[in-house]
């Protein structure tokens, strides 16, 4: 019996991209664990990959392509040959091009899998090199981008490591515990060498449960409580002028666009009471190290941009880039040099290319949008728009469509995957090999292949290879190896890899990018932003360009931009849906929704497995504050129907005073076979929008709850 084991690195979208060991036997995955060597992962895997192996051997795992044979949405398929699922894809797509043009072809992917060469960016060079409409992948943290970008420019910011030094935390619309959770030891020491940690979110949380001060506000008003603490520091002459003299600029305009962000304008917005306004400014201010570490919530209401340039300003205020600890957390992602264009390749685009944002699928498949050519042709992978976009009722009616041409990429017969003509059958982490960037640390990380495929599945990278080919490519690039891809899709001069190289990262696991330890980095001790100035820009240079979303979120083209007017000073922007910006509408919908990640879900990922289900519940449960709840007549465990003019879906009631009133949370990542009636917590979410980046507002919604 031989036993091995083989170290490889998680493939999820999120910050942590912990390091697992996997055991294999006779060539099969018996156990994954967390690599107790790794600084970051300590040896611990989450609810939603600590068997992942049930994962890879689920009897529901798609093995073969297979086409359909049976009314579309029905899952009536069966099992083809690769060359028939390759030919007919290329042979539709041939005749499409003809007829219709290449824009008519659809790509439909995000981060299914995070990985640098089997990614977000896998499918771009097929696509731009046919001129197929580019998918504009907004989903998350895009706002937030254009924003950061706009203040600090591109840098990794505080080290979650360091975090250890602070001595003053605000986890802002973060819920660390189930969502960054191999961070939390770091804070966690940090609270034991005596820091204080503050959380800002409209429910206690688990992370909130532990802060020692929970700040409840309403959703979609955080930038409100931001542009109030700068006003309270600033005039209680709690600057750190020296910092701002030398490392930022527009300090002066800044001074005057917040002077009417007073506590209590923001204590009317946010609910907060003017008083624990004060204390939270004066608190961060004055107690050094200070880090505010953003989760991707806070940009998903329609000032998300707005409230990011708000947060990301206050550090420069105080200082508190000068401390080791002291600073603001958003994406380390910035420090890794993936170089995106050799992945992303939009030199083989056309010059003018067609674009669609991918909360915008209903509205494109039903012809709402009025597009010329329609879409003719959907290819979707590492997606799973059915369950986690919003219009379903559109999106089935366009899946629907006899003239539409569907092919899904998967593991299983998820709740796109039906509709498929084609569905062709994917890897997952432990049958393919991929390097992986991190959003939450700076350790580069390298995925060994643990087992062979099973089945007939192959990796992406293999799967757009045999499409370039179908479709009549020659160029050599497209037909690199995975080994070949990997070592082009990073730049090995780069000094932050320098002393580093492929074999040690592959036969490691993993390297910590060659940056200074945590215990000494404070990036920003001496200014040198990667701004146009060098500066934390509290007036941006750049926000005359107009409104943008970052290149790597568009398969790396820079046209058709949306351009609209940004004013250059951080600003408030009220919610679109609540009881004081929409009033008549609340008055039918009374109810701000919102619908954070699921502790045991990741996005749509593992909503069909039973270890996961089994831990955030089998169907989707909507949790009340318990004067809403008494005031419709609903106990828990009651079925209630959640309805606005969107759509609607059931679900069991949850009640808590964890939320706070007004607020109705409907975790997300449940598939529609979990909800009573058949849909998802997004058929509620608005098509809106956020200011900045294109972000969606699915934070920024108004619903009522009722008893079924």
């Amino acid at each position: 019996m031989a036993r091995t084991t083989v170290v490889g690195a998680c493939p999820h979208d999120c910050p942590d991209t912990c390091s697992i060991l996997t055991t294999v036997e006779d060539g099969k995955a018996i156990a994954v664990r967390g690599n107790p060597d790794h600084p970051f992962t300590r040896g611990r895997l989450c609810v939603k990959v600590n068997n992942y192996e049930e994962r890879v051997y689920s009897d529901k795992r798609v093995l073969y392509p297979m086409k359909r044979v049976g009314p579309k949405g029905t899952k009536q398929f069966q099992r083809i040959s690769w060359d028939e699922a390759i030919d007919t894809i290329a042979s539709r797509w041939k005749t499409i091009i003809a007829e219709h043009g290449a824009q008519a072809i659809l790509p439909y992917s995000y981060l299914g899998t995070q990985g640098v060469i089997n990614g977000l960016n896998v499918g771009d060079p097929l696509f731009n090199k046919l001129g197929a409409t580019v998918l504009e992948r907004t989903f998350c943290d895009s706002g937030s981008c254009t924003a950061y970008l706009l203040t600090i420019g591109h840098t990794p910011g505080v080290d979650p490591e360091s975090f250890v030094h602070s001595k003053y935390i605000i986890l802002w619309a973060c819920n660390t515990l189930s969502t960054n959770s191999h961070h939390w030891p770091f804070i966690e020491q940090a609270k034991k060498n005596g820091a204080k940690l503050v959380v800002i979110d409209p429910v206690r949380t688990r992370t909130a449960r532990l802060a020692d001060w929970h700040i409840q506000i309403r959703p979609g008003t955080d930038a409100a409580l931001a542009l109030a603490m700068m006003h309270v520091i600033i005039k209680e002459d709690l600057v750190d002028r020296d910092y701002i003299d030398k490392h930022t600029v527009g300090y002066d305009e800044l001074v005057e666009r917040v002077a009417t962000y007073t506590p209590e304008f923001a204590a009317q917005e946010t609910g907060i009471p003017v008083e624990d306004i004060l204390k939270l400014a004066r608190e961060y201010a004055t107690t050094p190290p200070a880090v505010v570490r953003i989760g991707v919530a806070v940009e998903r209401h329609a000032g998300g941009g707005q409230t990011v340039r708000a947060i990301a300003c206050l550090p420069g205020l105080i200082g508190a880039w000068k401390h080791v600890g002291g600073g603001l957390l958003q994406l380390p992602i910035w420090a890794f040099p993936v170089k995106w264009e050799v992945l992303m390749r939009p030199e083989l685009a056309p010059e003018k290319m067609r674009v669609l944002n991918s909360w915008r699928l209903g509205a494109a498949l039903t012809g709402e949008l009025g597009f010329d050519p329609p879409i003719k042709a959907l290819f979707v992978y590492n997606a799973n728009p059915m369950a986690m976009v919003t219009e379903q009722d559109k999106i089935e009616k366009g899946l629907e469509r006899e003239d539409l041409f569907t092919v899904v990429s998967e593991h299983f017969i998820t709740d796109t995957a039906k509709y498929a003509d084609i569905v062709l059958p994917a890897t997952t982490q432990l049958e393919q090999k991929d390097i992986m960037f991190s959003w939450g640390h700076l350790y580069l990380s390298y995925n060994n292949q643990a087992i062979e495929p099973l089945g007939e599945a192959v990796p992406n990278t293999e799967l757009f290879r045999r499409l370039a080919k179908a479709m009549g490519i020659t160029d050599p690039s497209f037909f690199r190896t995975d080994d070949e891809m990997i070592e082009a899709a990073l730049d090995w001069t780069n000094p932050v890899l320098q002393g580093i190289t492929l074999d040690d990262v592959k036969a490691k696991g993993y390297s910590r990018l060659n940056m200074p330890a945590p215990a000494d980095w404070a990036p920003h001790r001496d200014g040198n932003f990667p701004t146009a100035t060098g500066k934390i820009e509290f007036k941006s240079t750049i926000a005359e360009g107009g409104n943008f979303v970052a290149p790597l979120f568009r398969q790396g083209y820079g046209g058709d931009q949306d351009g609209s007017p940004i004013d250059p000073l951080p600003h408030y922007i009220s919610p679109n849906e609540s009881a004081r910006t929409a009033p008549h509408l609340a008055e039918r919908y009374p109810l701000s929704l919102i619908s954070p990640k699921s502790h045991a879900f990741l996005n749509s990922n593992y909503g069909n497995l039973p270890a996961q289900t089994a831990q955030a519940g089998e169907e989707q449960a909507v949790i009340l504050n318990p004067d809403d709840a008494a005031h419709r007549g609903i106990e828990a465990g009651a079925p209630i129907r959640v309805f606005n003019d969107r759509g609607s879906f059931e679900a069991y009631a949850t009640v808590s005073a964890d939320v706070m009133a007004g607020v109705v949370v409907a975790p997300s990542g449940y598939w529609q076979r979990s909800n009573r009636k058949g849909a998802t917590v997004h058929a509620l979410t608005p098509p809106a929008f956020a200011d900045l980046g294109r972000a969606p507002t699915f934070s920024d919604v108004l619903v009522q709850v009722g008893r079924v």
